[in-house]
Parts: structure tokens; sequence; C-alpha cells
């Protein structure tokens, strides 16, 4: 007999929606407390900064491995899984007493994190039909915009209401929702008797972790001898990893032949260079906000309001186009349409720009992200093999990830690069987290972050010209799906 969940898919997707909102939730309301944890648990800022790099560490290395784990478990079990963890971490983070507990806490809510997110992807791919997903990406690409508002205005909210601790607090009831409507609405999908490449798991999990250690902590150690060996070595590892696989004679853990598909690896270089521009433009417009404006943060998020909400209802209008246009029309639009965004965004960061002059570009930005989050997905899952969903789903996550640790690492760097250049010796820490900024400071340190905003808005480019080589895709049997006329319920039908 077939159930409520095969019939409609679409409900499928919204229970999962739940849990990734919670995830995406998590990495942007943080940012707006670490001045109040510093305060309350009396350290230092190094530390602090620690709460979101042991997250960013423990969810980007095991990616690789935890989407293989998918087509080898089901989807739905390590979905479970990780939301049982991530949940349970969020309530040790909430209840912790000093600095070193949060952080530990705050890494295994990331490994929670690497659980669940390739499964979403991987549960999309099999449950949707090729020339339909891209529907069902823009409704998922919808929450990330909604979560990018919510985040910080929620953090914000939070934190001068009640407190640090209930940004964490607030995830276990929502991971408990979460968990009860997977179980309920998320088909238990076809699992593959796959063999786990031992030491490809060791080689790749060491290979990301001492990359994306050494990308992310830079900064902190002055970029000296010992980062940029790390770097080296992590890239080696990796270099050796990936030899590894081509000889395998059994089952590799990264099925190299996904890469024999152009729009599957253009599609990588394409959300890696959006993962990398994403993250690297955060951080120079909050500090403008925030130092040369005075602006509170949960003021600063509302200025960029119009990129969630633009994004929010314009990704499930896209992703319907998706499945109508060829593949590299809409993310071409998008990448060029964001680029050109984040330079008006630069033109018009002055001393005294009111705040309706910089929302209006941040309107535009969120309608480039619509073209280019749900497009860029879709044609990457296109077509993958259901029995390697995960692994696909797993492999293009951590390029995203990987992405935004370089553009975070990158525009640091170039953040106090420019203000040593305007003669800010104390470079971004001239802003500080404590008010806005001395008048005579306000013009150089503007100009600074503007300056810095030019690396995102060039490396979008790079997303724009992988785009322009996709081709049309093919059209693979879909076994194991619903029957066509049970796929085709509309998306509005997500409670």
């Amino acid at each position: 007999m077939t159930t409520t969940t095969e019939r409609n898919p679409w409900i499928a997707l919204g229970a999962l929606c739940v849990g990734f909102f919670m995830i995406l939730l998590d990495m942007t309301i943080v940012a707006v407390a670490n001045p109040a944890i510093l305060q309350d648990l009396q350290t230092d800022v190094n530390s602090v900064v620690w709460v979101t790099s042991a997250y960013l560490l423990t969810f980007a290395a095991p990616l690789l491995v935890t989407g293989r784990l998918g087509d080898r478990y089901g989807p739905k079990n390590v979905y479970l899984v990780g939301l049982t963890i991530f949940t349970v971490a969020s309530l040790g983070c909430a209840l912790s007493t000093n600095i070193e507990m949060l952080i530990a806490a705050r890494a295994v809510q990331g490994l929670g994190a690497a659980l669940m997110t390739p499964q979403t992807m991987a549960v999309i791919t099999r449950i949707f039909p090729p020339d339909r997903r891209g529907a069902a990406m823009g409704a998922w690409g919808a929450v990330a915009g909604i979560a990018t508002l919510v985040g910080p205005i929620l953090g914000g909210v939070l934190v001068d209401g009640l407190g640090w601790e209930w940004i964490f607090f607030v995830n276990v009831p929502v991971g408990i929702i979460a968990f009860f409507l997977a179980v309920r609405f998320v088909p238990a999908l076809e699992t593959h008797k796959h063999k786990f490449d031992i030491p490809g798991v060791i080689l790749s999990a060491l290979g990301m972790f001492l990359l994306v250690f050494g990308i992310q902590e830079g900064s902190t150690y002055d970029w000296s001898g010992r980062i940029w060996l790390m770097i080296a070595a992590g890239l080696i590892v990796l270099g050796v990893f990936v030899y590894s696989q081509s000889r395998s004679r059994g089952e590799p853990l990264l099925p190299l032949e996904l890469f024999r598909d152009r729009n599957f690896s253009l599609a990588n270089v394409g959300i890696s260079a959006m993962g990398a521009s994403v993250t690297a433009m955060m951080l120079p417009t909050f500090f403008y906000l925030q130092a040369v404006h005075g602006y509170s943060p949960t003021k600063s998020a509302l200025v960029f309001a119009p990129m969630a909400v633009v994004t929010g209802f314009t990704a499930p209008l896209i992703g319907r186009l998706v499945d109508r246009t060829h593949p590299r029309i809409i993310p071409a639009i998008g990448f060029a349409g964001f680029s050109l965004s984040l330079l008006w965004f630069i033109s018009v960061m002055d001393v005294d720009t009111p705040a309706w002059q910089l929302m209006i570009p941040a309107g535009f930005i969120g309608l480039a992200n619509a073209c280019i989050w749900a497009p860029l997905g879709a044609t990457a899952t296109h077509n993958l093999p259901m029995h390697q969903a995960g692994a696909g789903a797993g492999v293009y996550n951590a390029t995203r990830q990987v992405g935004s640790v370089l553009g975070s690492a990158g525009v640091g760097a170039l953040i106090t690069a420019r203000m040593t250049a305007h003669g800010l010796s104390g470079g971004a820490q001239e802003g500080g987290q404590t008010g806005p900024l001395p008048e005579f400071l306000k013009e150089p340190f503007a100009n600074a972050l503007a300056e810095s905003l030019l690396l995102p808005a060039v490396i979008l480019v790079i997303g724009l010209v992988a785009s322009l080589f996709f081709v049309r895709p093919t059209k693979p049997a879909w076994a194991g799906a619903p029957p066509a006329e049970e796929a085709a319920v509309a998306p509005n039908t997500i409670g």
C-alpha cells in the first residue's frame, strides 16, 4: 500500500527542511552572541573564535564520509542520528559553564550537522525525478534565505532578552519537532551494501582536517611557516587520497566517475565560489554597519532583510523555471547579478549612507542568490545514480564548506592588509565590538572594508565562467521513484 509520504514527496521535503533550517540558523545566530559569551565566560577573543572554528572544522572534515554513510545505512537513518547528536549537543552548549566545555559541545554539534546535511540533498535526489528536482531545490533554497534573515535577528533578540545560552536552548524544541516529523514523513529509502574503504576514510578525514584547520587558523598564527606546512600537508594527503581512490580495485569512498559528469564537476566549482563569496561578504559588511554606522547587531541584520526576504520568495519560483531552461542560463544570471550587486553595494559604502540605499542592492543580492543555490543543486544532482546520491551530496557539500573557509580566511587577510594600507595599524581590531569608531577613523575604515568586498565580487566571476560551460543534461531512467502523477504535487502543499 502506498504511504502518504510516497504519494507526496513535498511533505517529506518539508519535514527535512525543519532540520536544515536549524543547521543554517545555528551558523548565523552564534556570531551575534560572541561578545556576550566572551564577557559571561570571562575568556579571550581567540577562545571565542574557536566556538565557531570548532564547529566549522568538525562540520567540514567528515562530509565525504557522512555522505557515503547515507548510501550505506539509508539517508533517513543517518539524518536522524545526526539530528539527535546536534540537538543533544545544543543542550550541552546551553549548559556550558566555561569556554572549554562550550567549544567541545560545538565540535560535537558540528559532527551532527555533518551527518545531517548531505542526507537532505540525497533524499531530494532520490524522491524527486530529475525534471522536477529544480522546484524541490527551490523550496530548499527558500529555507536558506529565511534562515539567513532569522538567524542574526533572533540571535540579537535572544541575547539581549534572555542571554546567550538561549541561542542554543532554542535548538532543543526545534530538534525534537524535526525528529518526529522526519520519523513520520521521510521515507525509508533503499540502502546499498557499500564496503567502506577504511584507508580512504582515514586519508580523507585527515586531509580535510589539515587543510581546513590551516586555512581557518592562518590569520591567528600570522600565516607562519607551520601553518603553510599544515596546508601543504593537507593538500598532499588529499592528493594521495584521490590517487588511492583511482587505483582502488574495490569500492572507493569517493567514486571518481562522478566527475566524469561535466555538470557535476562544474557545479562543484560554482558552489565553492558561492560558499567563498557569501562568507567573504558577511565580515566586512557587518563590520561596516556596526563600526562605521554604529548599528546594533539586530539593526545590522535588518539592513540585509531584503536579501533574505527576496531569496525566500523568489527561490521556489525560480526553482520551477530551472526544470524548463538550459542549466547555464539561470546560474549565469545569478553569478553576474551577485557580482554586480556587490559592486553597487561597494559604491554606496560611505560614512553617511542612509540604510535604505544599502538595502536596495541587498535585495538584488537576494534575487541573485535565488538564481544560484537551487539551480546549481539541481544541475549537480540531475545525473547522479541513485546508489551514489549520498556520495555526490557529500562531495558537493564538502566543496561548499571548503569554499566558505577559504572565503573567510581570504577576506580576513585582505581586511588586515587594506586597513594597514589606509594607516589603521590596528587592522580590523580598530572596529572592535564595543561601538562606533571615532569620527576621524570612519572614512578610512569604510574605504578599507569596501575594497575588501572586491574579493567576493571577483570570486563570483569563477562561478559565472563555470556555469557558462554547463550542458543540457541527459534524461536517465529514474528507478524507485513514486509514480509521476504522485511526484508532481505542487510545492505549495508544504504546510
